[in-house]
């Protein structure tokens, strides 16, 4: 069964007042493909781009988005995050690999919030690129681990 349908199929926010407050953690990762042309323009641990320093200005986007999920996404709770990190990396396949992770002590989980922030920090690089090349390609955005909660998650 569907988690936020009701009884006659219509959708519906899931009541957690029931729940238990527990300590809830999620991380998330977006994947970035970028050509060759704009990885060029790596230096110093960031790309740097007419619009200014880019996984620098992707870290603040992925931070303020996920919180702004409850706004974004229909029937998520809107919570009020613990704290929230973004970290950006060139992985040996030259791809950028985004996490966000994402915690807090409530009744609900926060996993919408760390694919949001993951999300949008990809988004935001695409964004600040594109004058460089339109040939980035935002591979994969997947949830990485949470906990908390029914049960817990990692990705093996």
């Amino acid at each position: 069964m569907l988690s936020h349908l009701d009884k006659q199929g219509n959708p519906s926010m899931v009541d957690v007042s029931e729940k238990q407050v527990t300590h809830r953690t999620a991380t998330a990762r977006s994947v970035v493909v970028l050509p060759a042309e704009v990885l060029q323009h790596l230096a110093n641990d960031d790309l740097v781009s007419k619009k200014g320093p880019v996984f620098q200005t992707a870290i603040i986007a992925g931070i303020m988005a996920a919180k702004k999920t409850g706004d974004l996404i229909p029937l998520c709770h809107p919570l009020g995050m613990d704290n929230c990190n973004v970290t950006i990396l060139v992985n040996e396949q030259e791809e950028i690999v985004i996490d966000c992770t994402a915690s807090i002590t409530a009744k609900t989980g926060i996993e919408m919030e760390a694919l949001v922030g993951a999300s949008i920090a990809a988004l935001t690089i695409y964004d600040m690129c594109k004058a460089m090349s339109h040939d980035i390609i935002i591979k994969e955005t997947k949830l990485i681990a949470k906990t908390g909660g029914k049960r817990d998650f990692k990705r093996a």
